[in-house]
């Protein structure tokens, strides 16, 4: 096995560091895990012997219930839709503004920003009023307008950009494509966007999976006929009782998409932090 040497060292990990490695990946691993052992149980059996550590036979059963009861394959449709436009709404218009703040001068270019990063510290339950009446006038409640249109650009996003291009696109090379006779708007899309790519890519799949998992703003604006997948699994809770292994039988078809995306993009998404990470 060949090792890495880098200043005349041996940089090869340390059983520590595997070691570390492994447990972070089975304490991520368990959740997922443990959902898919309770719904793959009976819901009676369950009751009556407790939690079992051996898979049960009824997963199939269960996560045929959940589709026949829930608004399934439309909150699928919903969630999708909503997750890739926030996800590429997101990706362009925080590259756009952090291109904006790290390489152009403009009177307030600091002030601004900071505005823009101290709204991160404004919690998301104080805006639920006025943005309800908001979408209500719009007539937009029950529809996933209302679920885009606020999340299409976030602060974070502004921040994580502007911070990865000011280091990453030195001033030289902007300058270089102006002098050249280059409009601001080609520049970017010509130089800015593609040295933003590898943290675009991380903005996407963070935004991704924060907006497929957001359960709040969706439950209150849309309707029950209208759903995300989060909040359609929300409808296997009955009043006064719950049956665990098919609301978890849900959680882990809702999840299901997910790891696609991690098991089809991961490879493409870190090979370009590490391209990017070289060029830096």
């Amino acid at each position: 096995m060949s090792k890495t040497i880098i200043g005349g060292h041996d940089r090869r990990p340390s059983l520590w560091v595997y070691g570390i490695l492994i447990a972070v990946i089975l304490g991520s691993a368990f959740p997922i895990w443990w959902s898919f052992l309770i719904g793959s149980q009976d819901a009676s059996a369950l009751n009556q012997n407790g939690m079992m550590w051996i898979p049960g036979g009824n997963f199939i059963a269960n996560a045929a219930t959940v589709i026949d009861s829930i608004p399934f394959w439309t909150a699928l449709g919903n969630s999708i839709i909503v997750s890739s436009v926030v996800s590429l709404s997101v990706v362009m218009f925080s590259t756009l503004a952090g291109y904006a703040f790290a390489k152009l001068k403009f009177r307030g270019r600091e002030g601004l920003l900071i505005f823009v990063i101290a709204t991160m510290a404004v919690p998301t339950q104080l805006g639920v009023v006025p943005l309800f009446i908001v979408m209500s006038r719009l007539g937009w409640t029950g529809s996933l307008w209302a679920v885009i249109a606020p999340a299409m650009v976030t602060a974070f996003g502004v921040f994580w950009m502007t911070q990865y291009l000011r280091d990453a696109l030195p001033d030289e090379l902007i300058e270089a494509v102006r002098m050249d006779g280059a409009s601001m708007i080609r520049s970017f899309w010509h130089i800015g966007l593609p040295a933003a790519r590898p943290a675009a890519a991380m903005l996407a799949l963070f935004t991704f999976i924060g907006t497929w998992t957001n359960f709040f703003w969706p439950f209150i604006v849309l309707g029950p006929g209208n759903p995300t997948l989060p909040v359609a699994l929300q409808q296997l809770q009955a009043a006064f009782y719950v049956d665990y292994s098919l609301v978890l039988a849900g959680v882990v078809l809702s999840i299901i998409p997910l790891i696609l995306v991690f098991i089809f993009l991961g490879k493409q998404l870190v090979a370009g932090i590490m391209q990017g990470a070289v060029k830096g």
